[in-house]
């Protein structure tokens, strides 16, 4: 009776080129989810099937790179409702989180930071406001043609600017509040951006997130409020703007107490934690 020979066991040489194999994978891996990433800070909030049409692959590849970013913490996912286009199912974009900026390194933030530290010990508190107004000048630029053709109403010259801060990388959204109101005057718009590309930069100099809500006031019009702010620690920046109002050209940073409570953008990201 004869019997097969047990299988001999896989020598030095095909045990280190099966790793040689394994490696080359992995790197191979590596590489295409920095690809990702980077594609994601560039183009965000970007969809799942844009990124592999910019990058040249499938989306189930694209989004099991996608995934495994969200589980390490690098990108987060927002659901995002487009008004203008009527009901229908949110749309999923991605946006880098504080983490995968760190990840991608954070130098020009850096540099930013000292370089507007120095301008406020070298020429005052006034002399960075300065420069935040002329940064938002060119943001109010190109925001203005769209805005104003929206029309005349106040609610479609907010969802115009939400598509604008969208295309922008800031994630805007709107939302009407108070249209049951037994007063017109209680009638507002919740102008919200999920994503904020100069957060941390904000967060250490104020100044920024003003110039931008004065920008807003003299889009629309109207004495706009901010409710919430990224920098500020919440998880959107929400902006109040009185829709059962005349119209005021003025800007006013401080919040009544009977203002509504921000809208909170949904978020789905196994991560939890605003370009002008």
């Amino acid at each position: 009776m004869s019997h097969s020979a047990a299988p001999r066991p896989a020598g030095p040489a095909v045990i280190n080129a099966e790793r040689a194999e394994a490696e080359s994978r992995r790197t191979a891996d590596e590489r295409t989810r920095d690809k990702v990433l980077s594609a994601v800070l560039e183009h965000g909030p970007v969809s799942a099937a844009e990124l592999g049409e910019r990058l040249g692959y499938t989306p189930a590849a694209v989004r099991r790179h996608l995934d495994a970013l969200s589980r390490d913490g690098l990108i987060e996912v927002k659901l995002i409702s487009n008004a203008s286009a009527g009901a229908g199912r949110p749309a999923r974009r991605y946006v880098l989180s504080q983490r995968g900026q760190t990840r991608l390194g954070n130098d020009y933030l850096h540099i930013a930071q000292a370089a507007l530290g120095q301008l406020q010990e070298v020429a005052g508190p006034d002399a960075v406001r300065q420069f935040a107004a002329s940064r938002f000048a060119s943001m109010e630029e190109r925001y203005r043609p769209v805005v104003e053709a929206a029309g005349d109403r106040l609610e479609e010259k907010a969802i115009a600017l939400a598509d604008a801060l969208t295309n922008d990388g800031f994630v805007g959204s709107t939302r009407v509040v108070g249209r049951n109101a037994p007063q017109a005057a209680m009638l507002s718009v919740q102008l919200c951006q999920g994503h904020c590309p100069i957060q941390e930069l904000a967060a250490e100099f104020p100044d920024f997130c003003e110039q931008e809500t004065d920008v807003f006031a003299r889009l629309l019009g109207v004495d706009v409020r901010r409710l919430s702010t990224l920098a500020s620690g919440g998880h959107v920046c929400t902006t109040h703007i009185p829709v059962g109002r005349g119209s005021q050209a003025a800007s006013s940073r401080s919040l009544p107490a009977e203002l509504p409570q921000p809208l909170q953008i949904s978020e789905n990201s196994n991560h939890q934690q605003g370009r002008p």
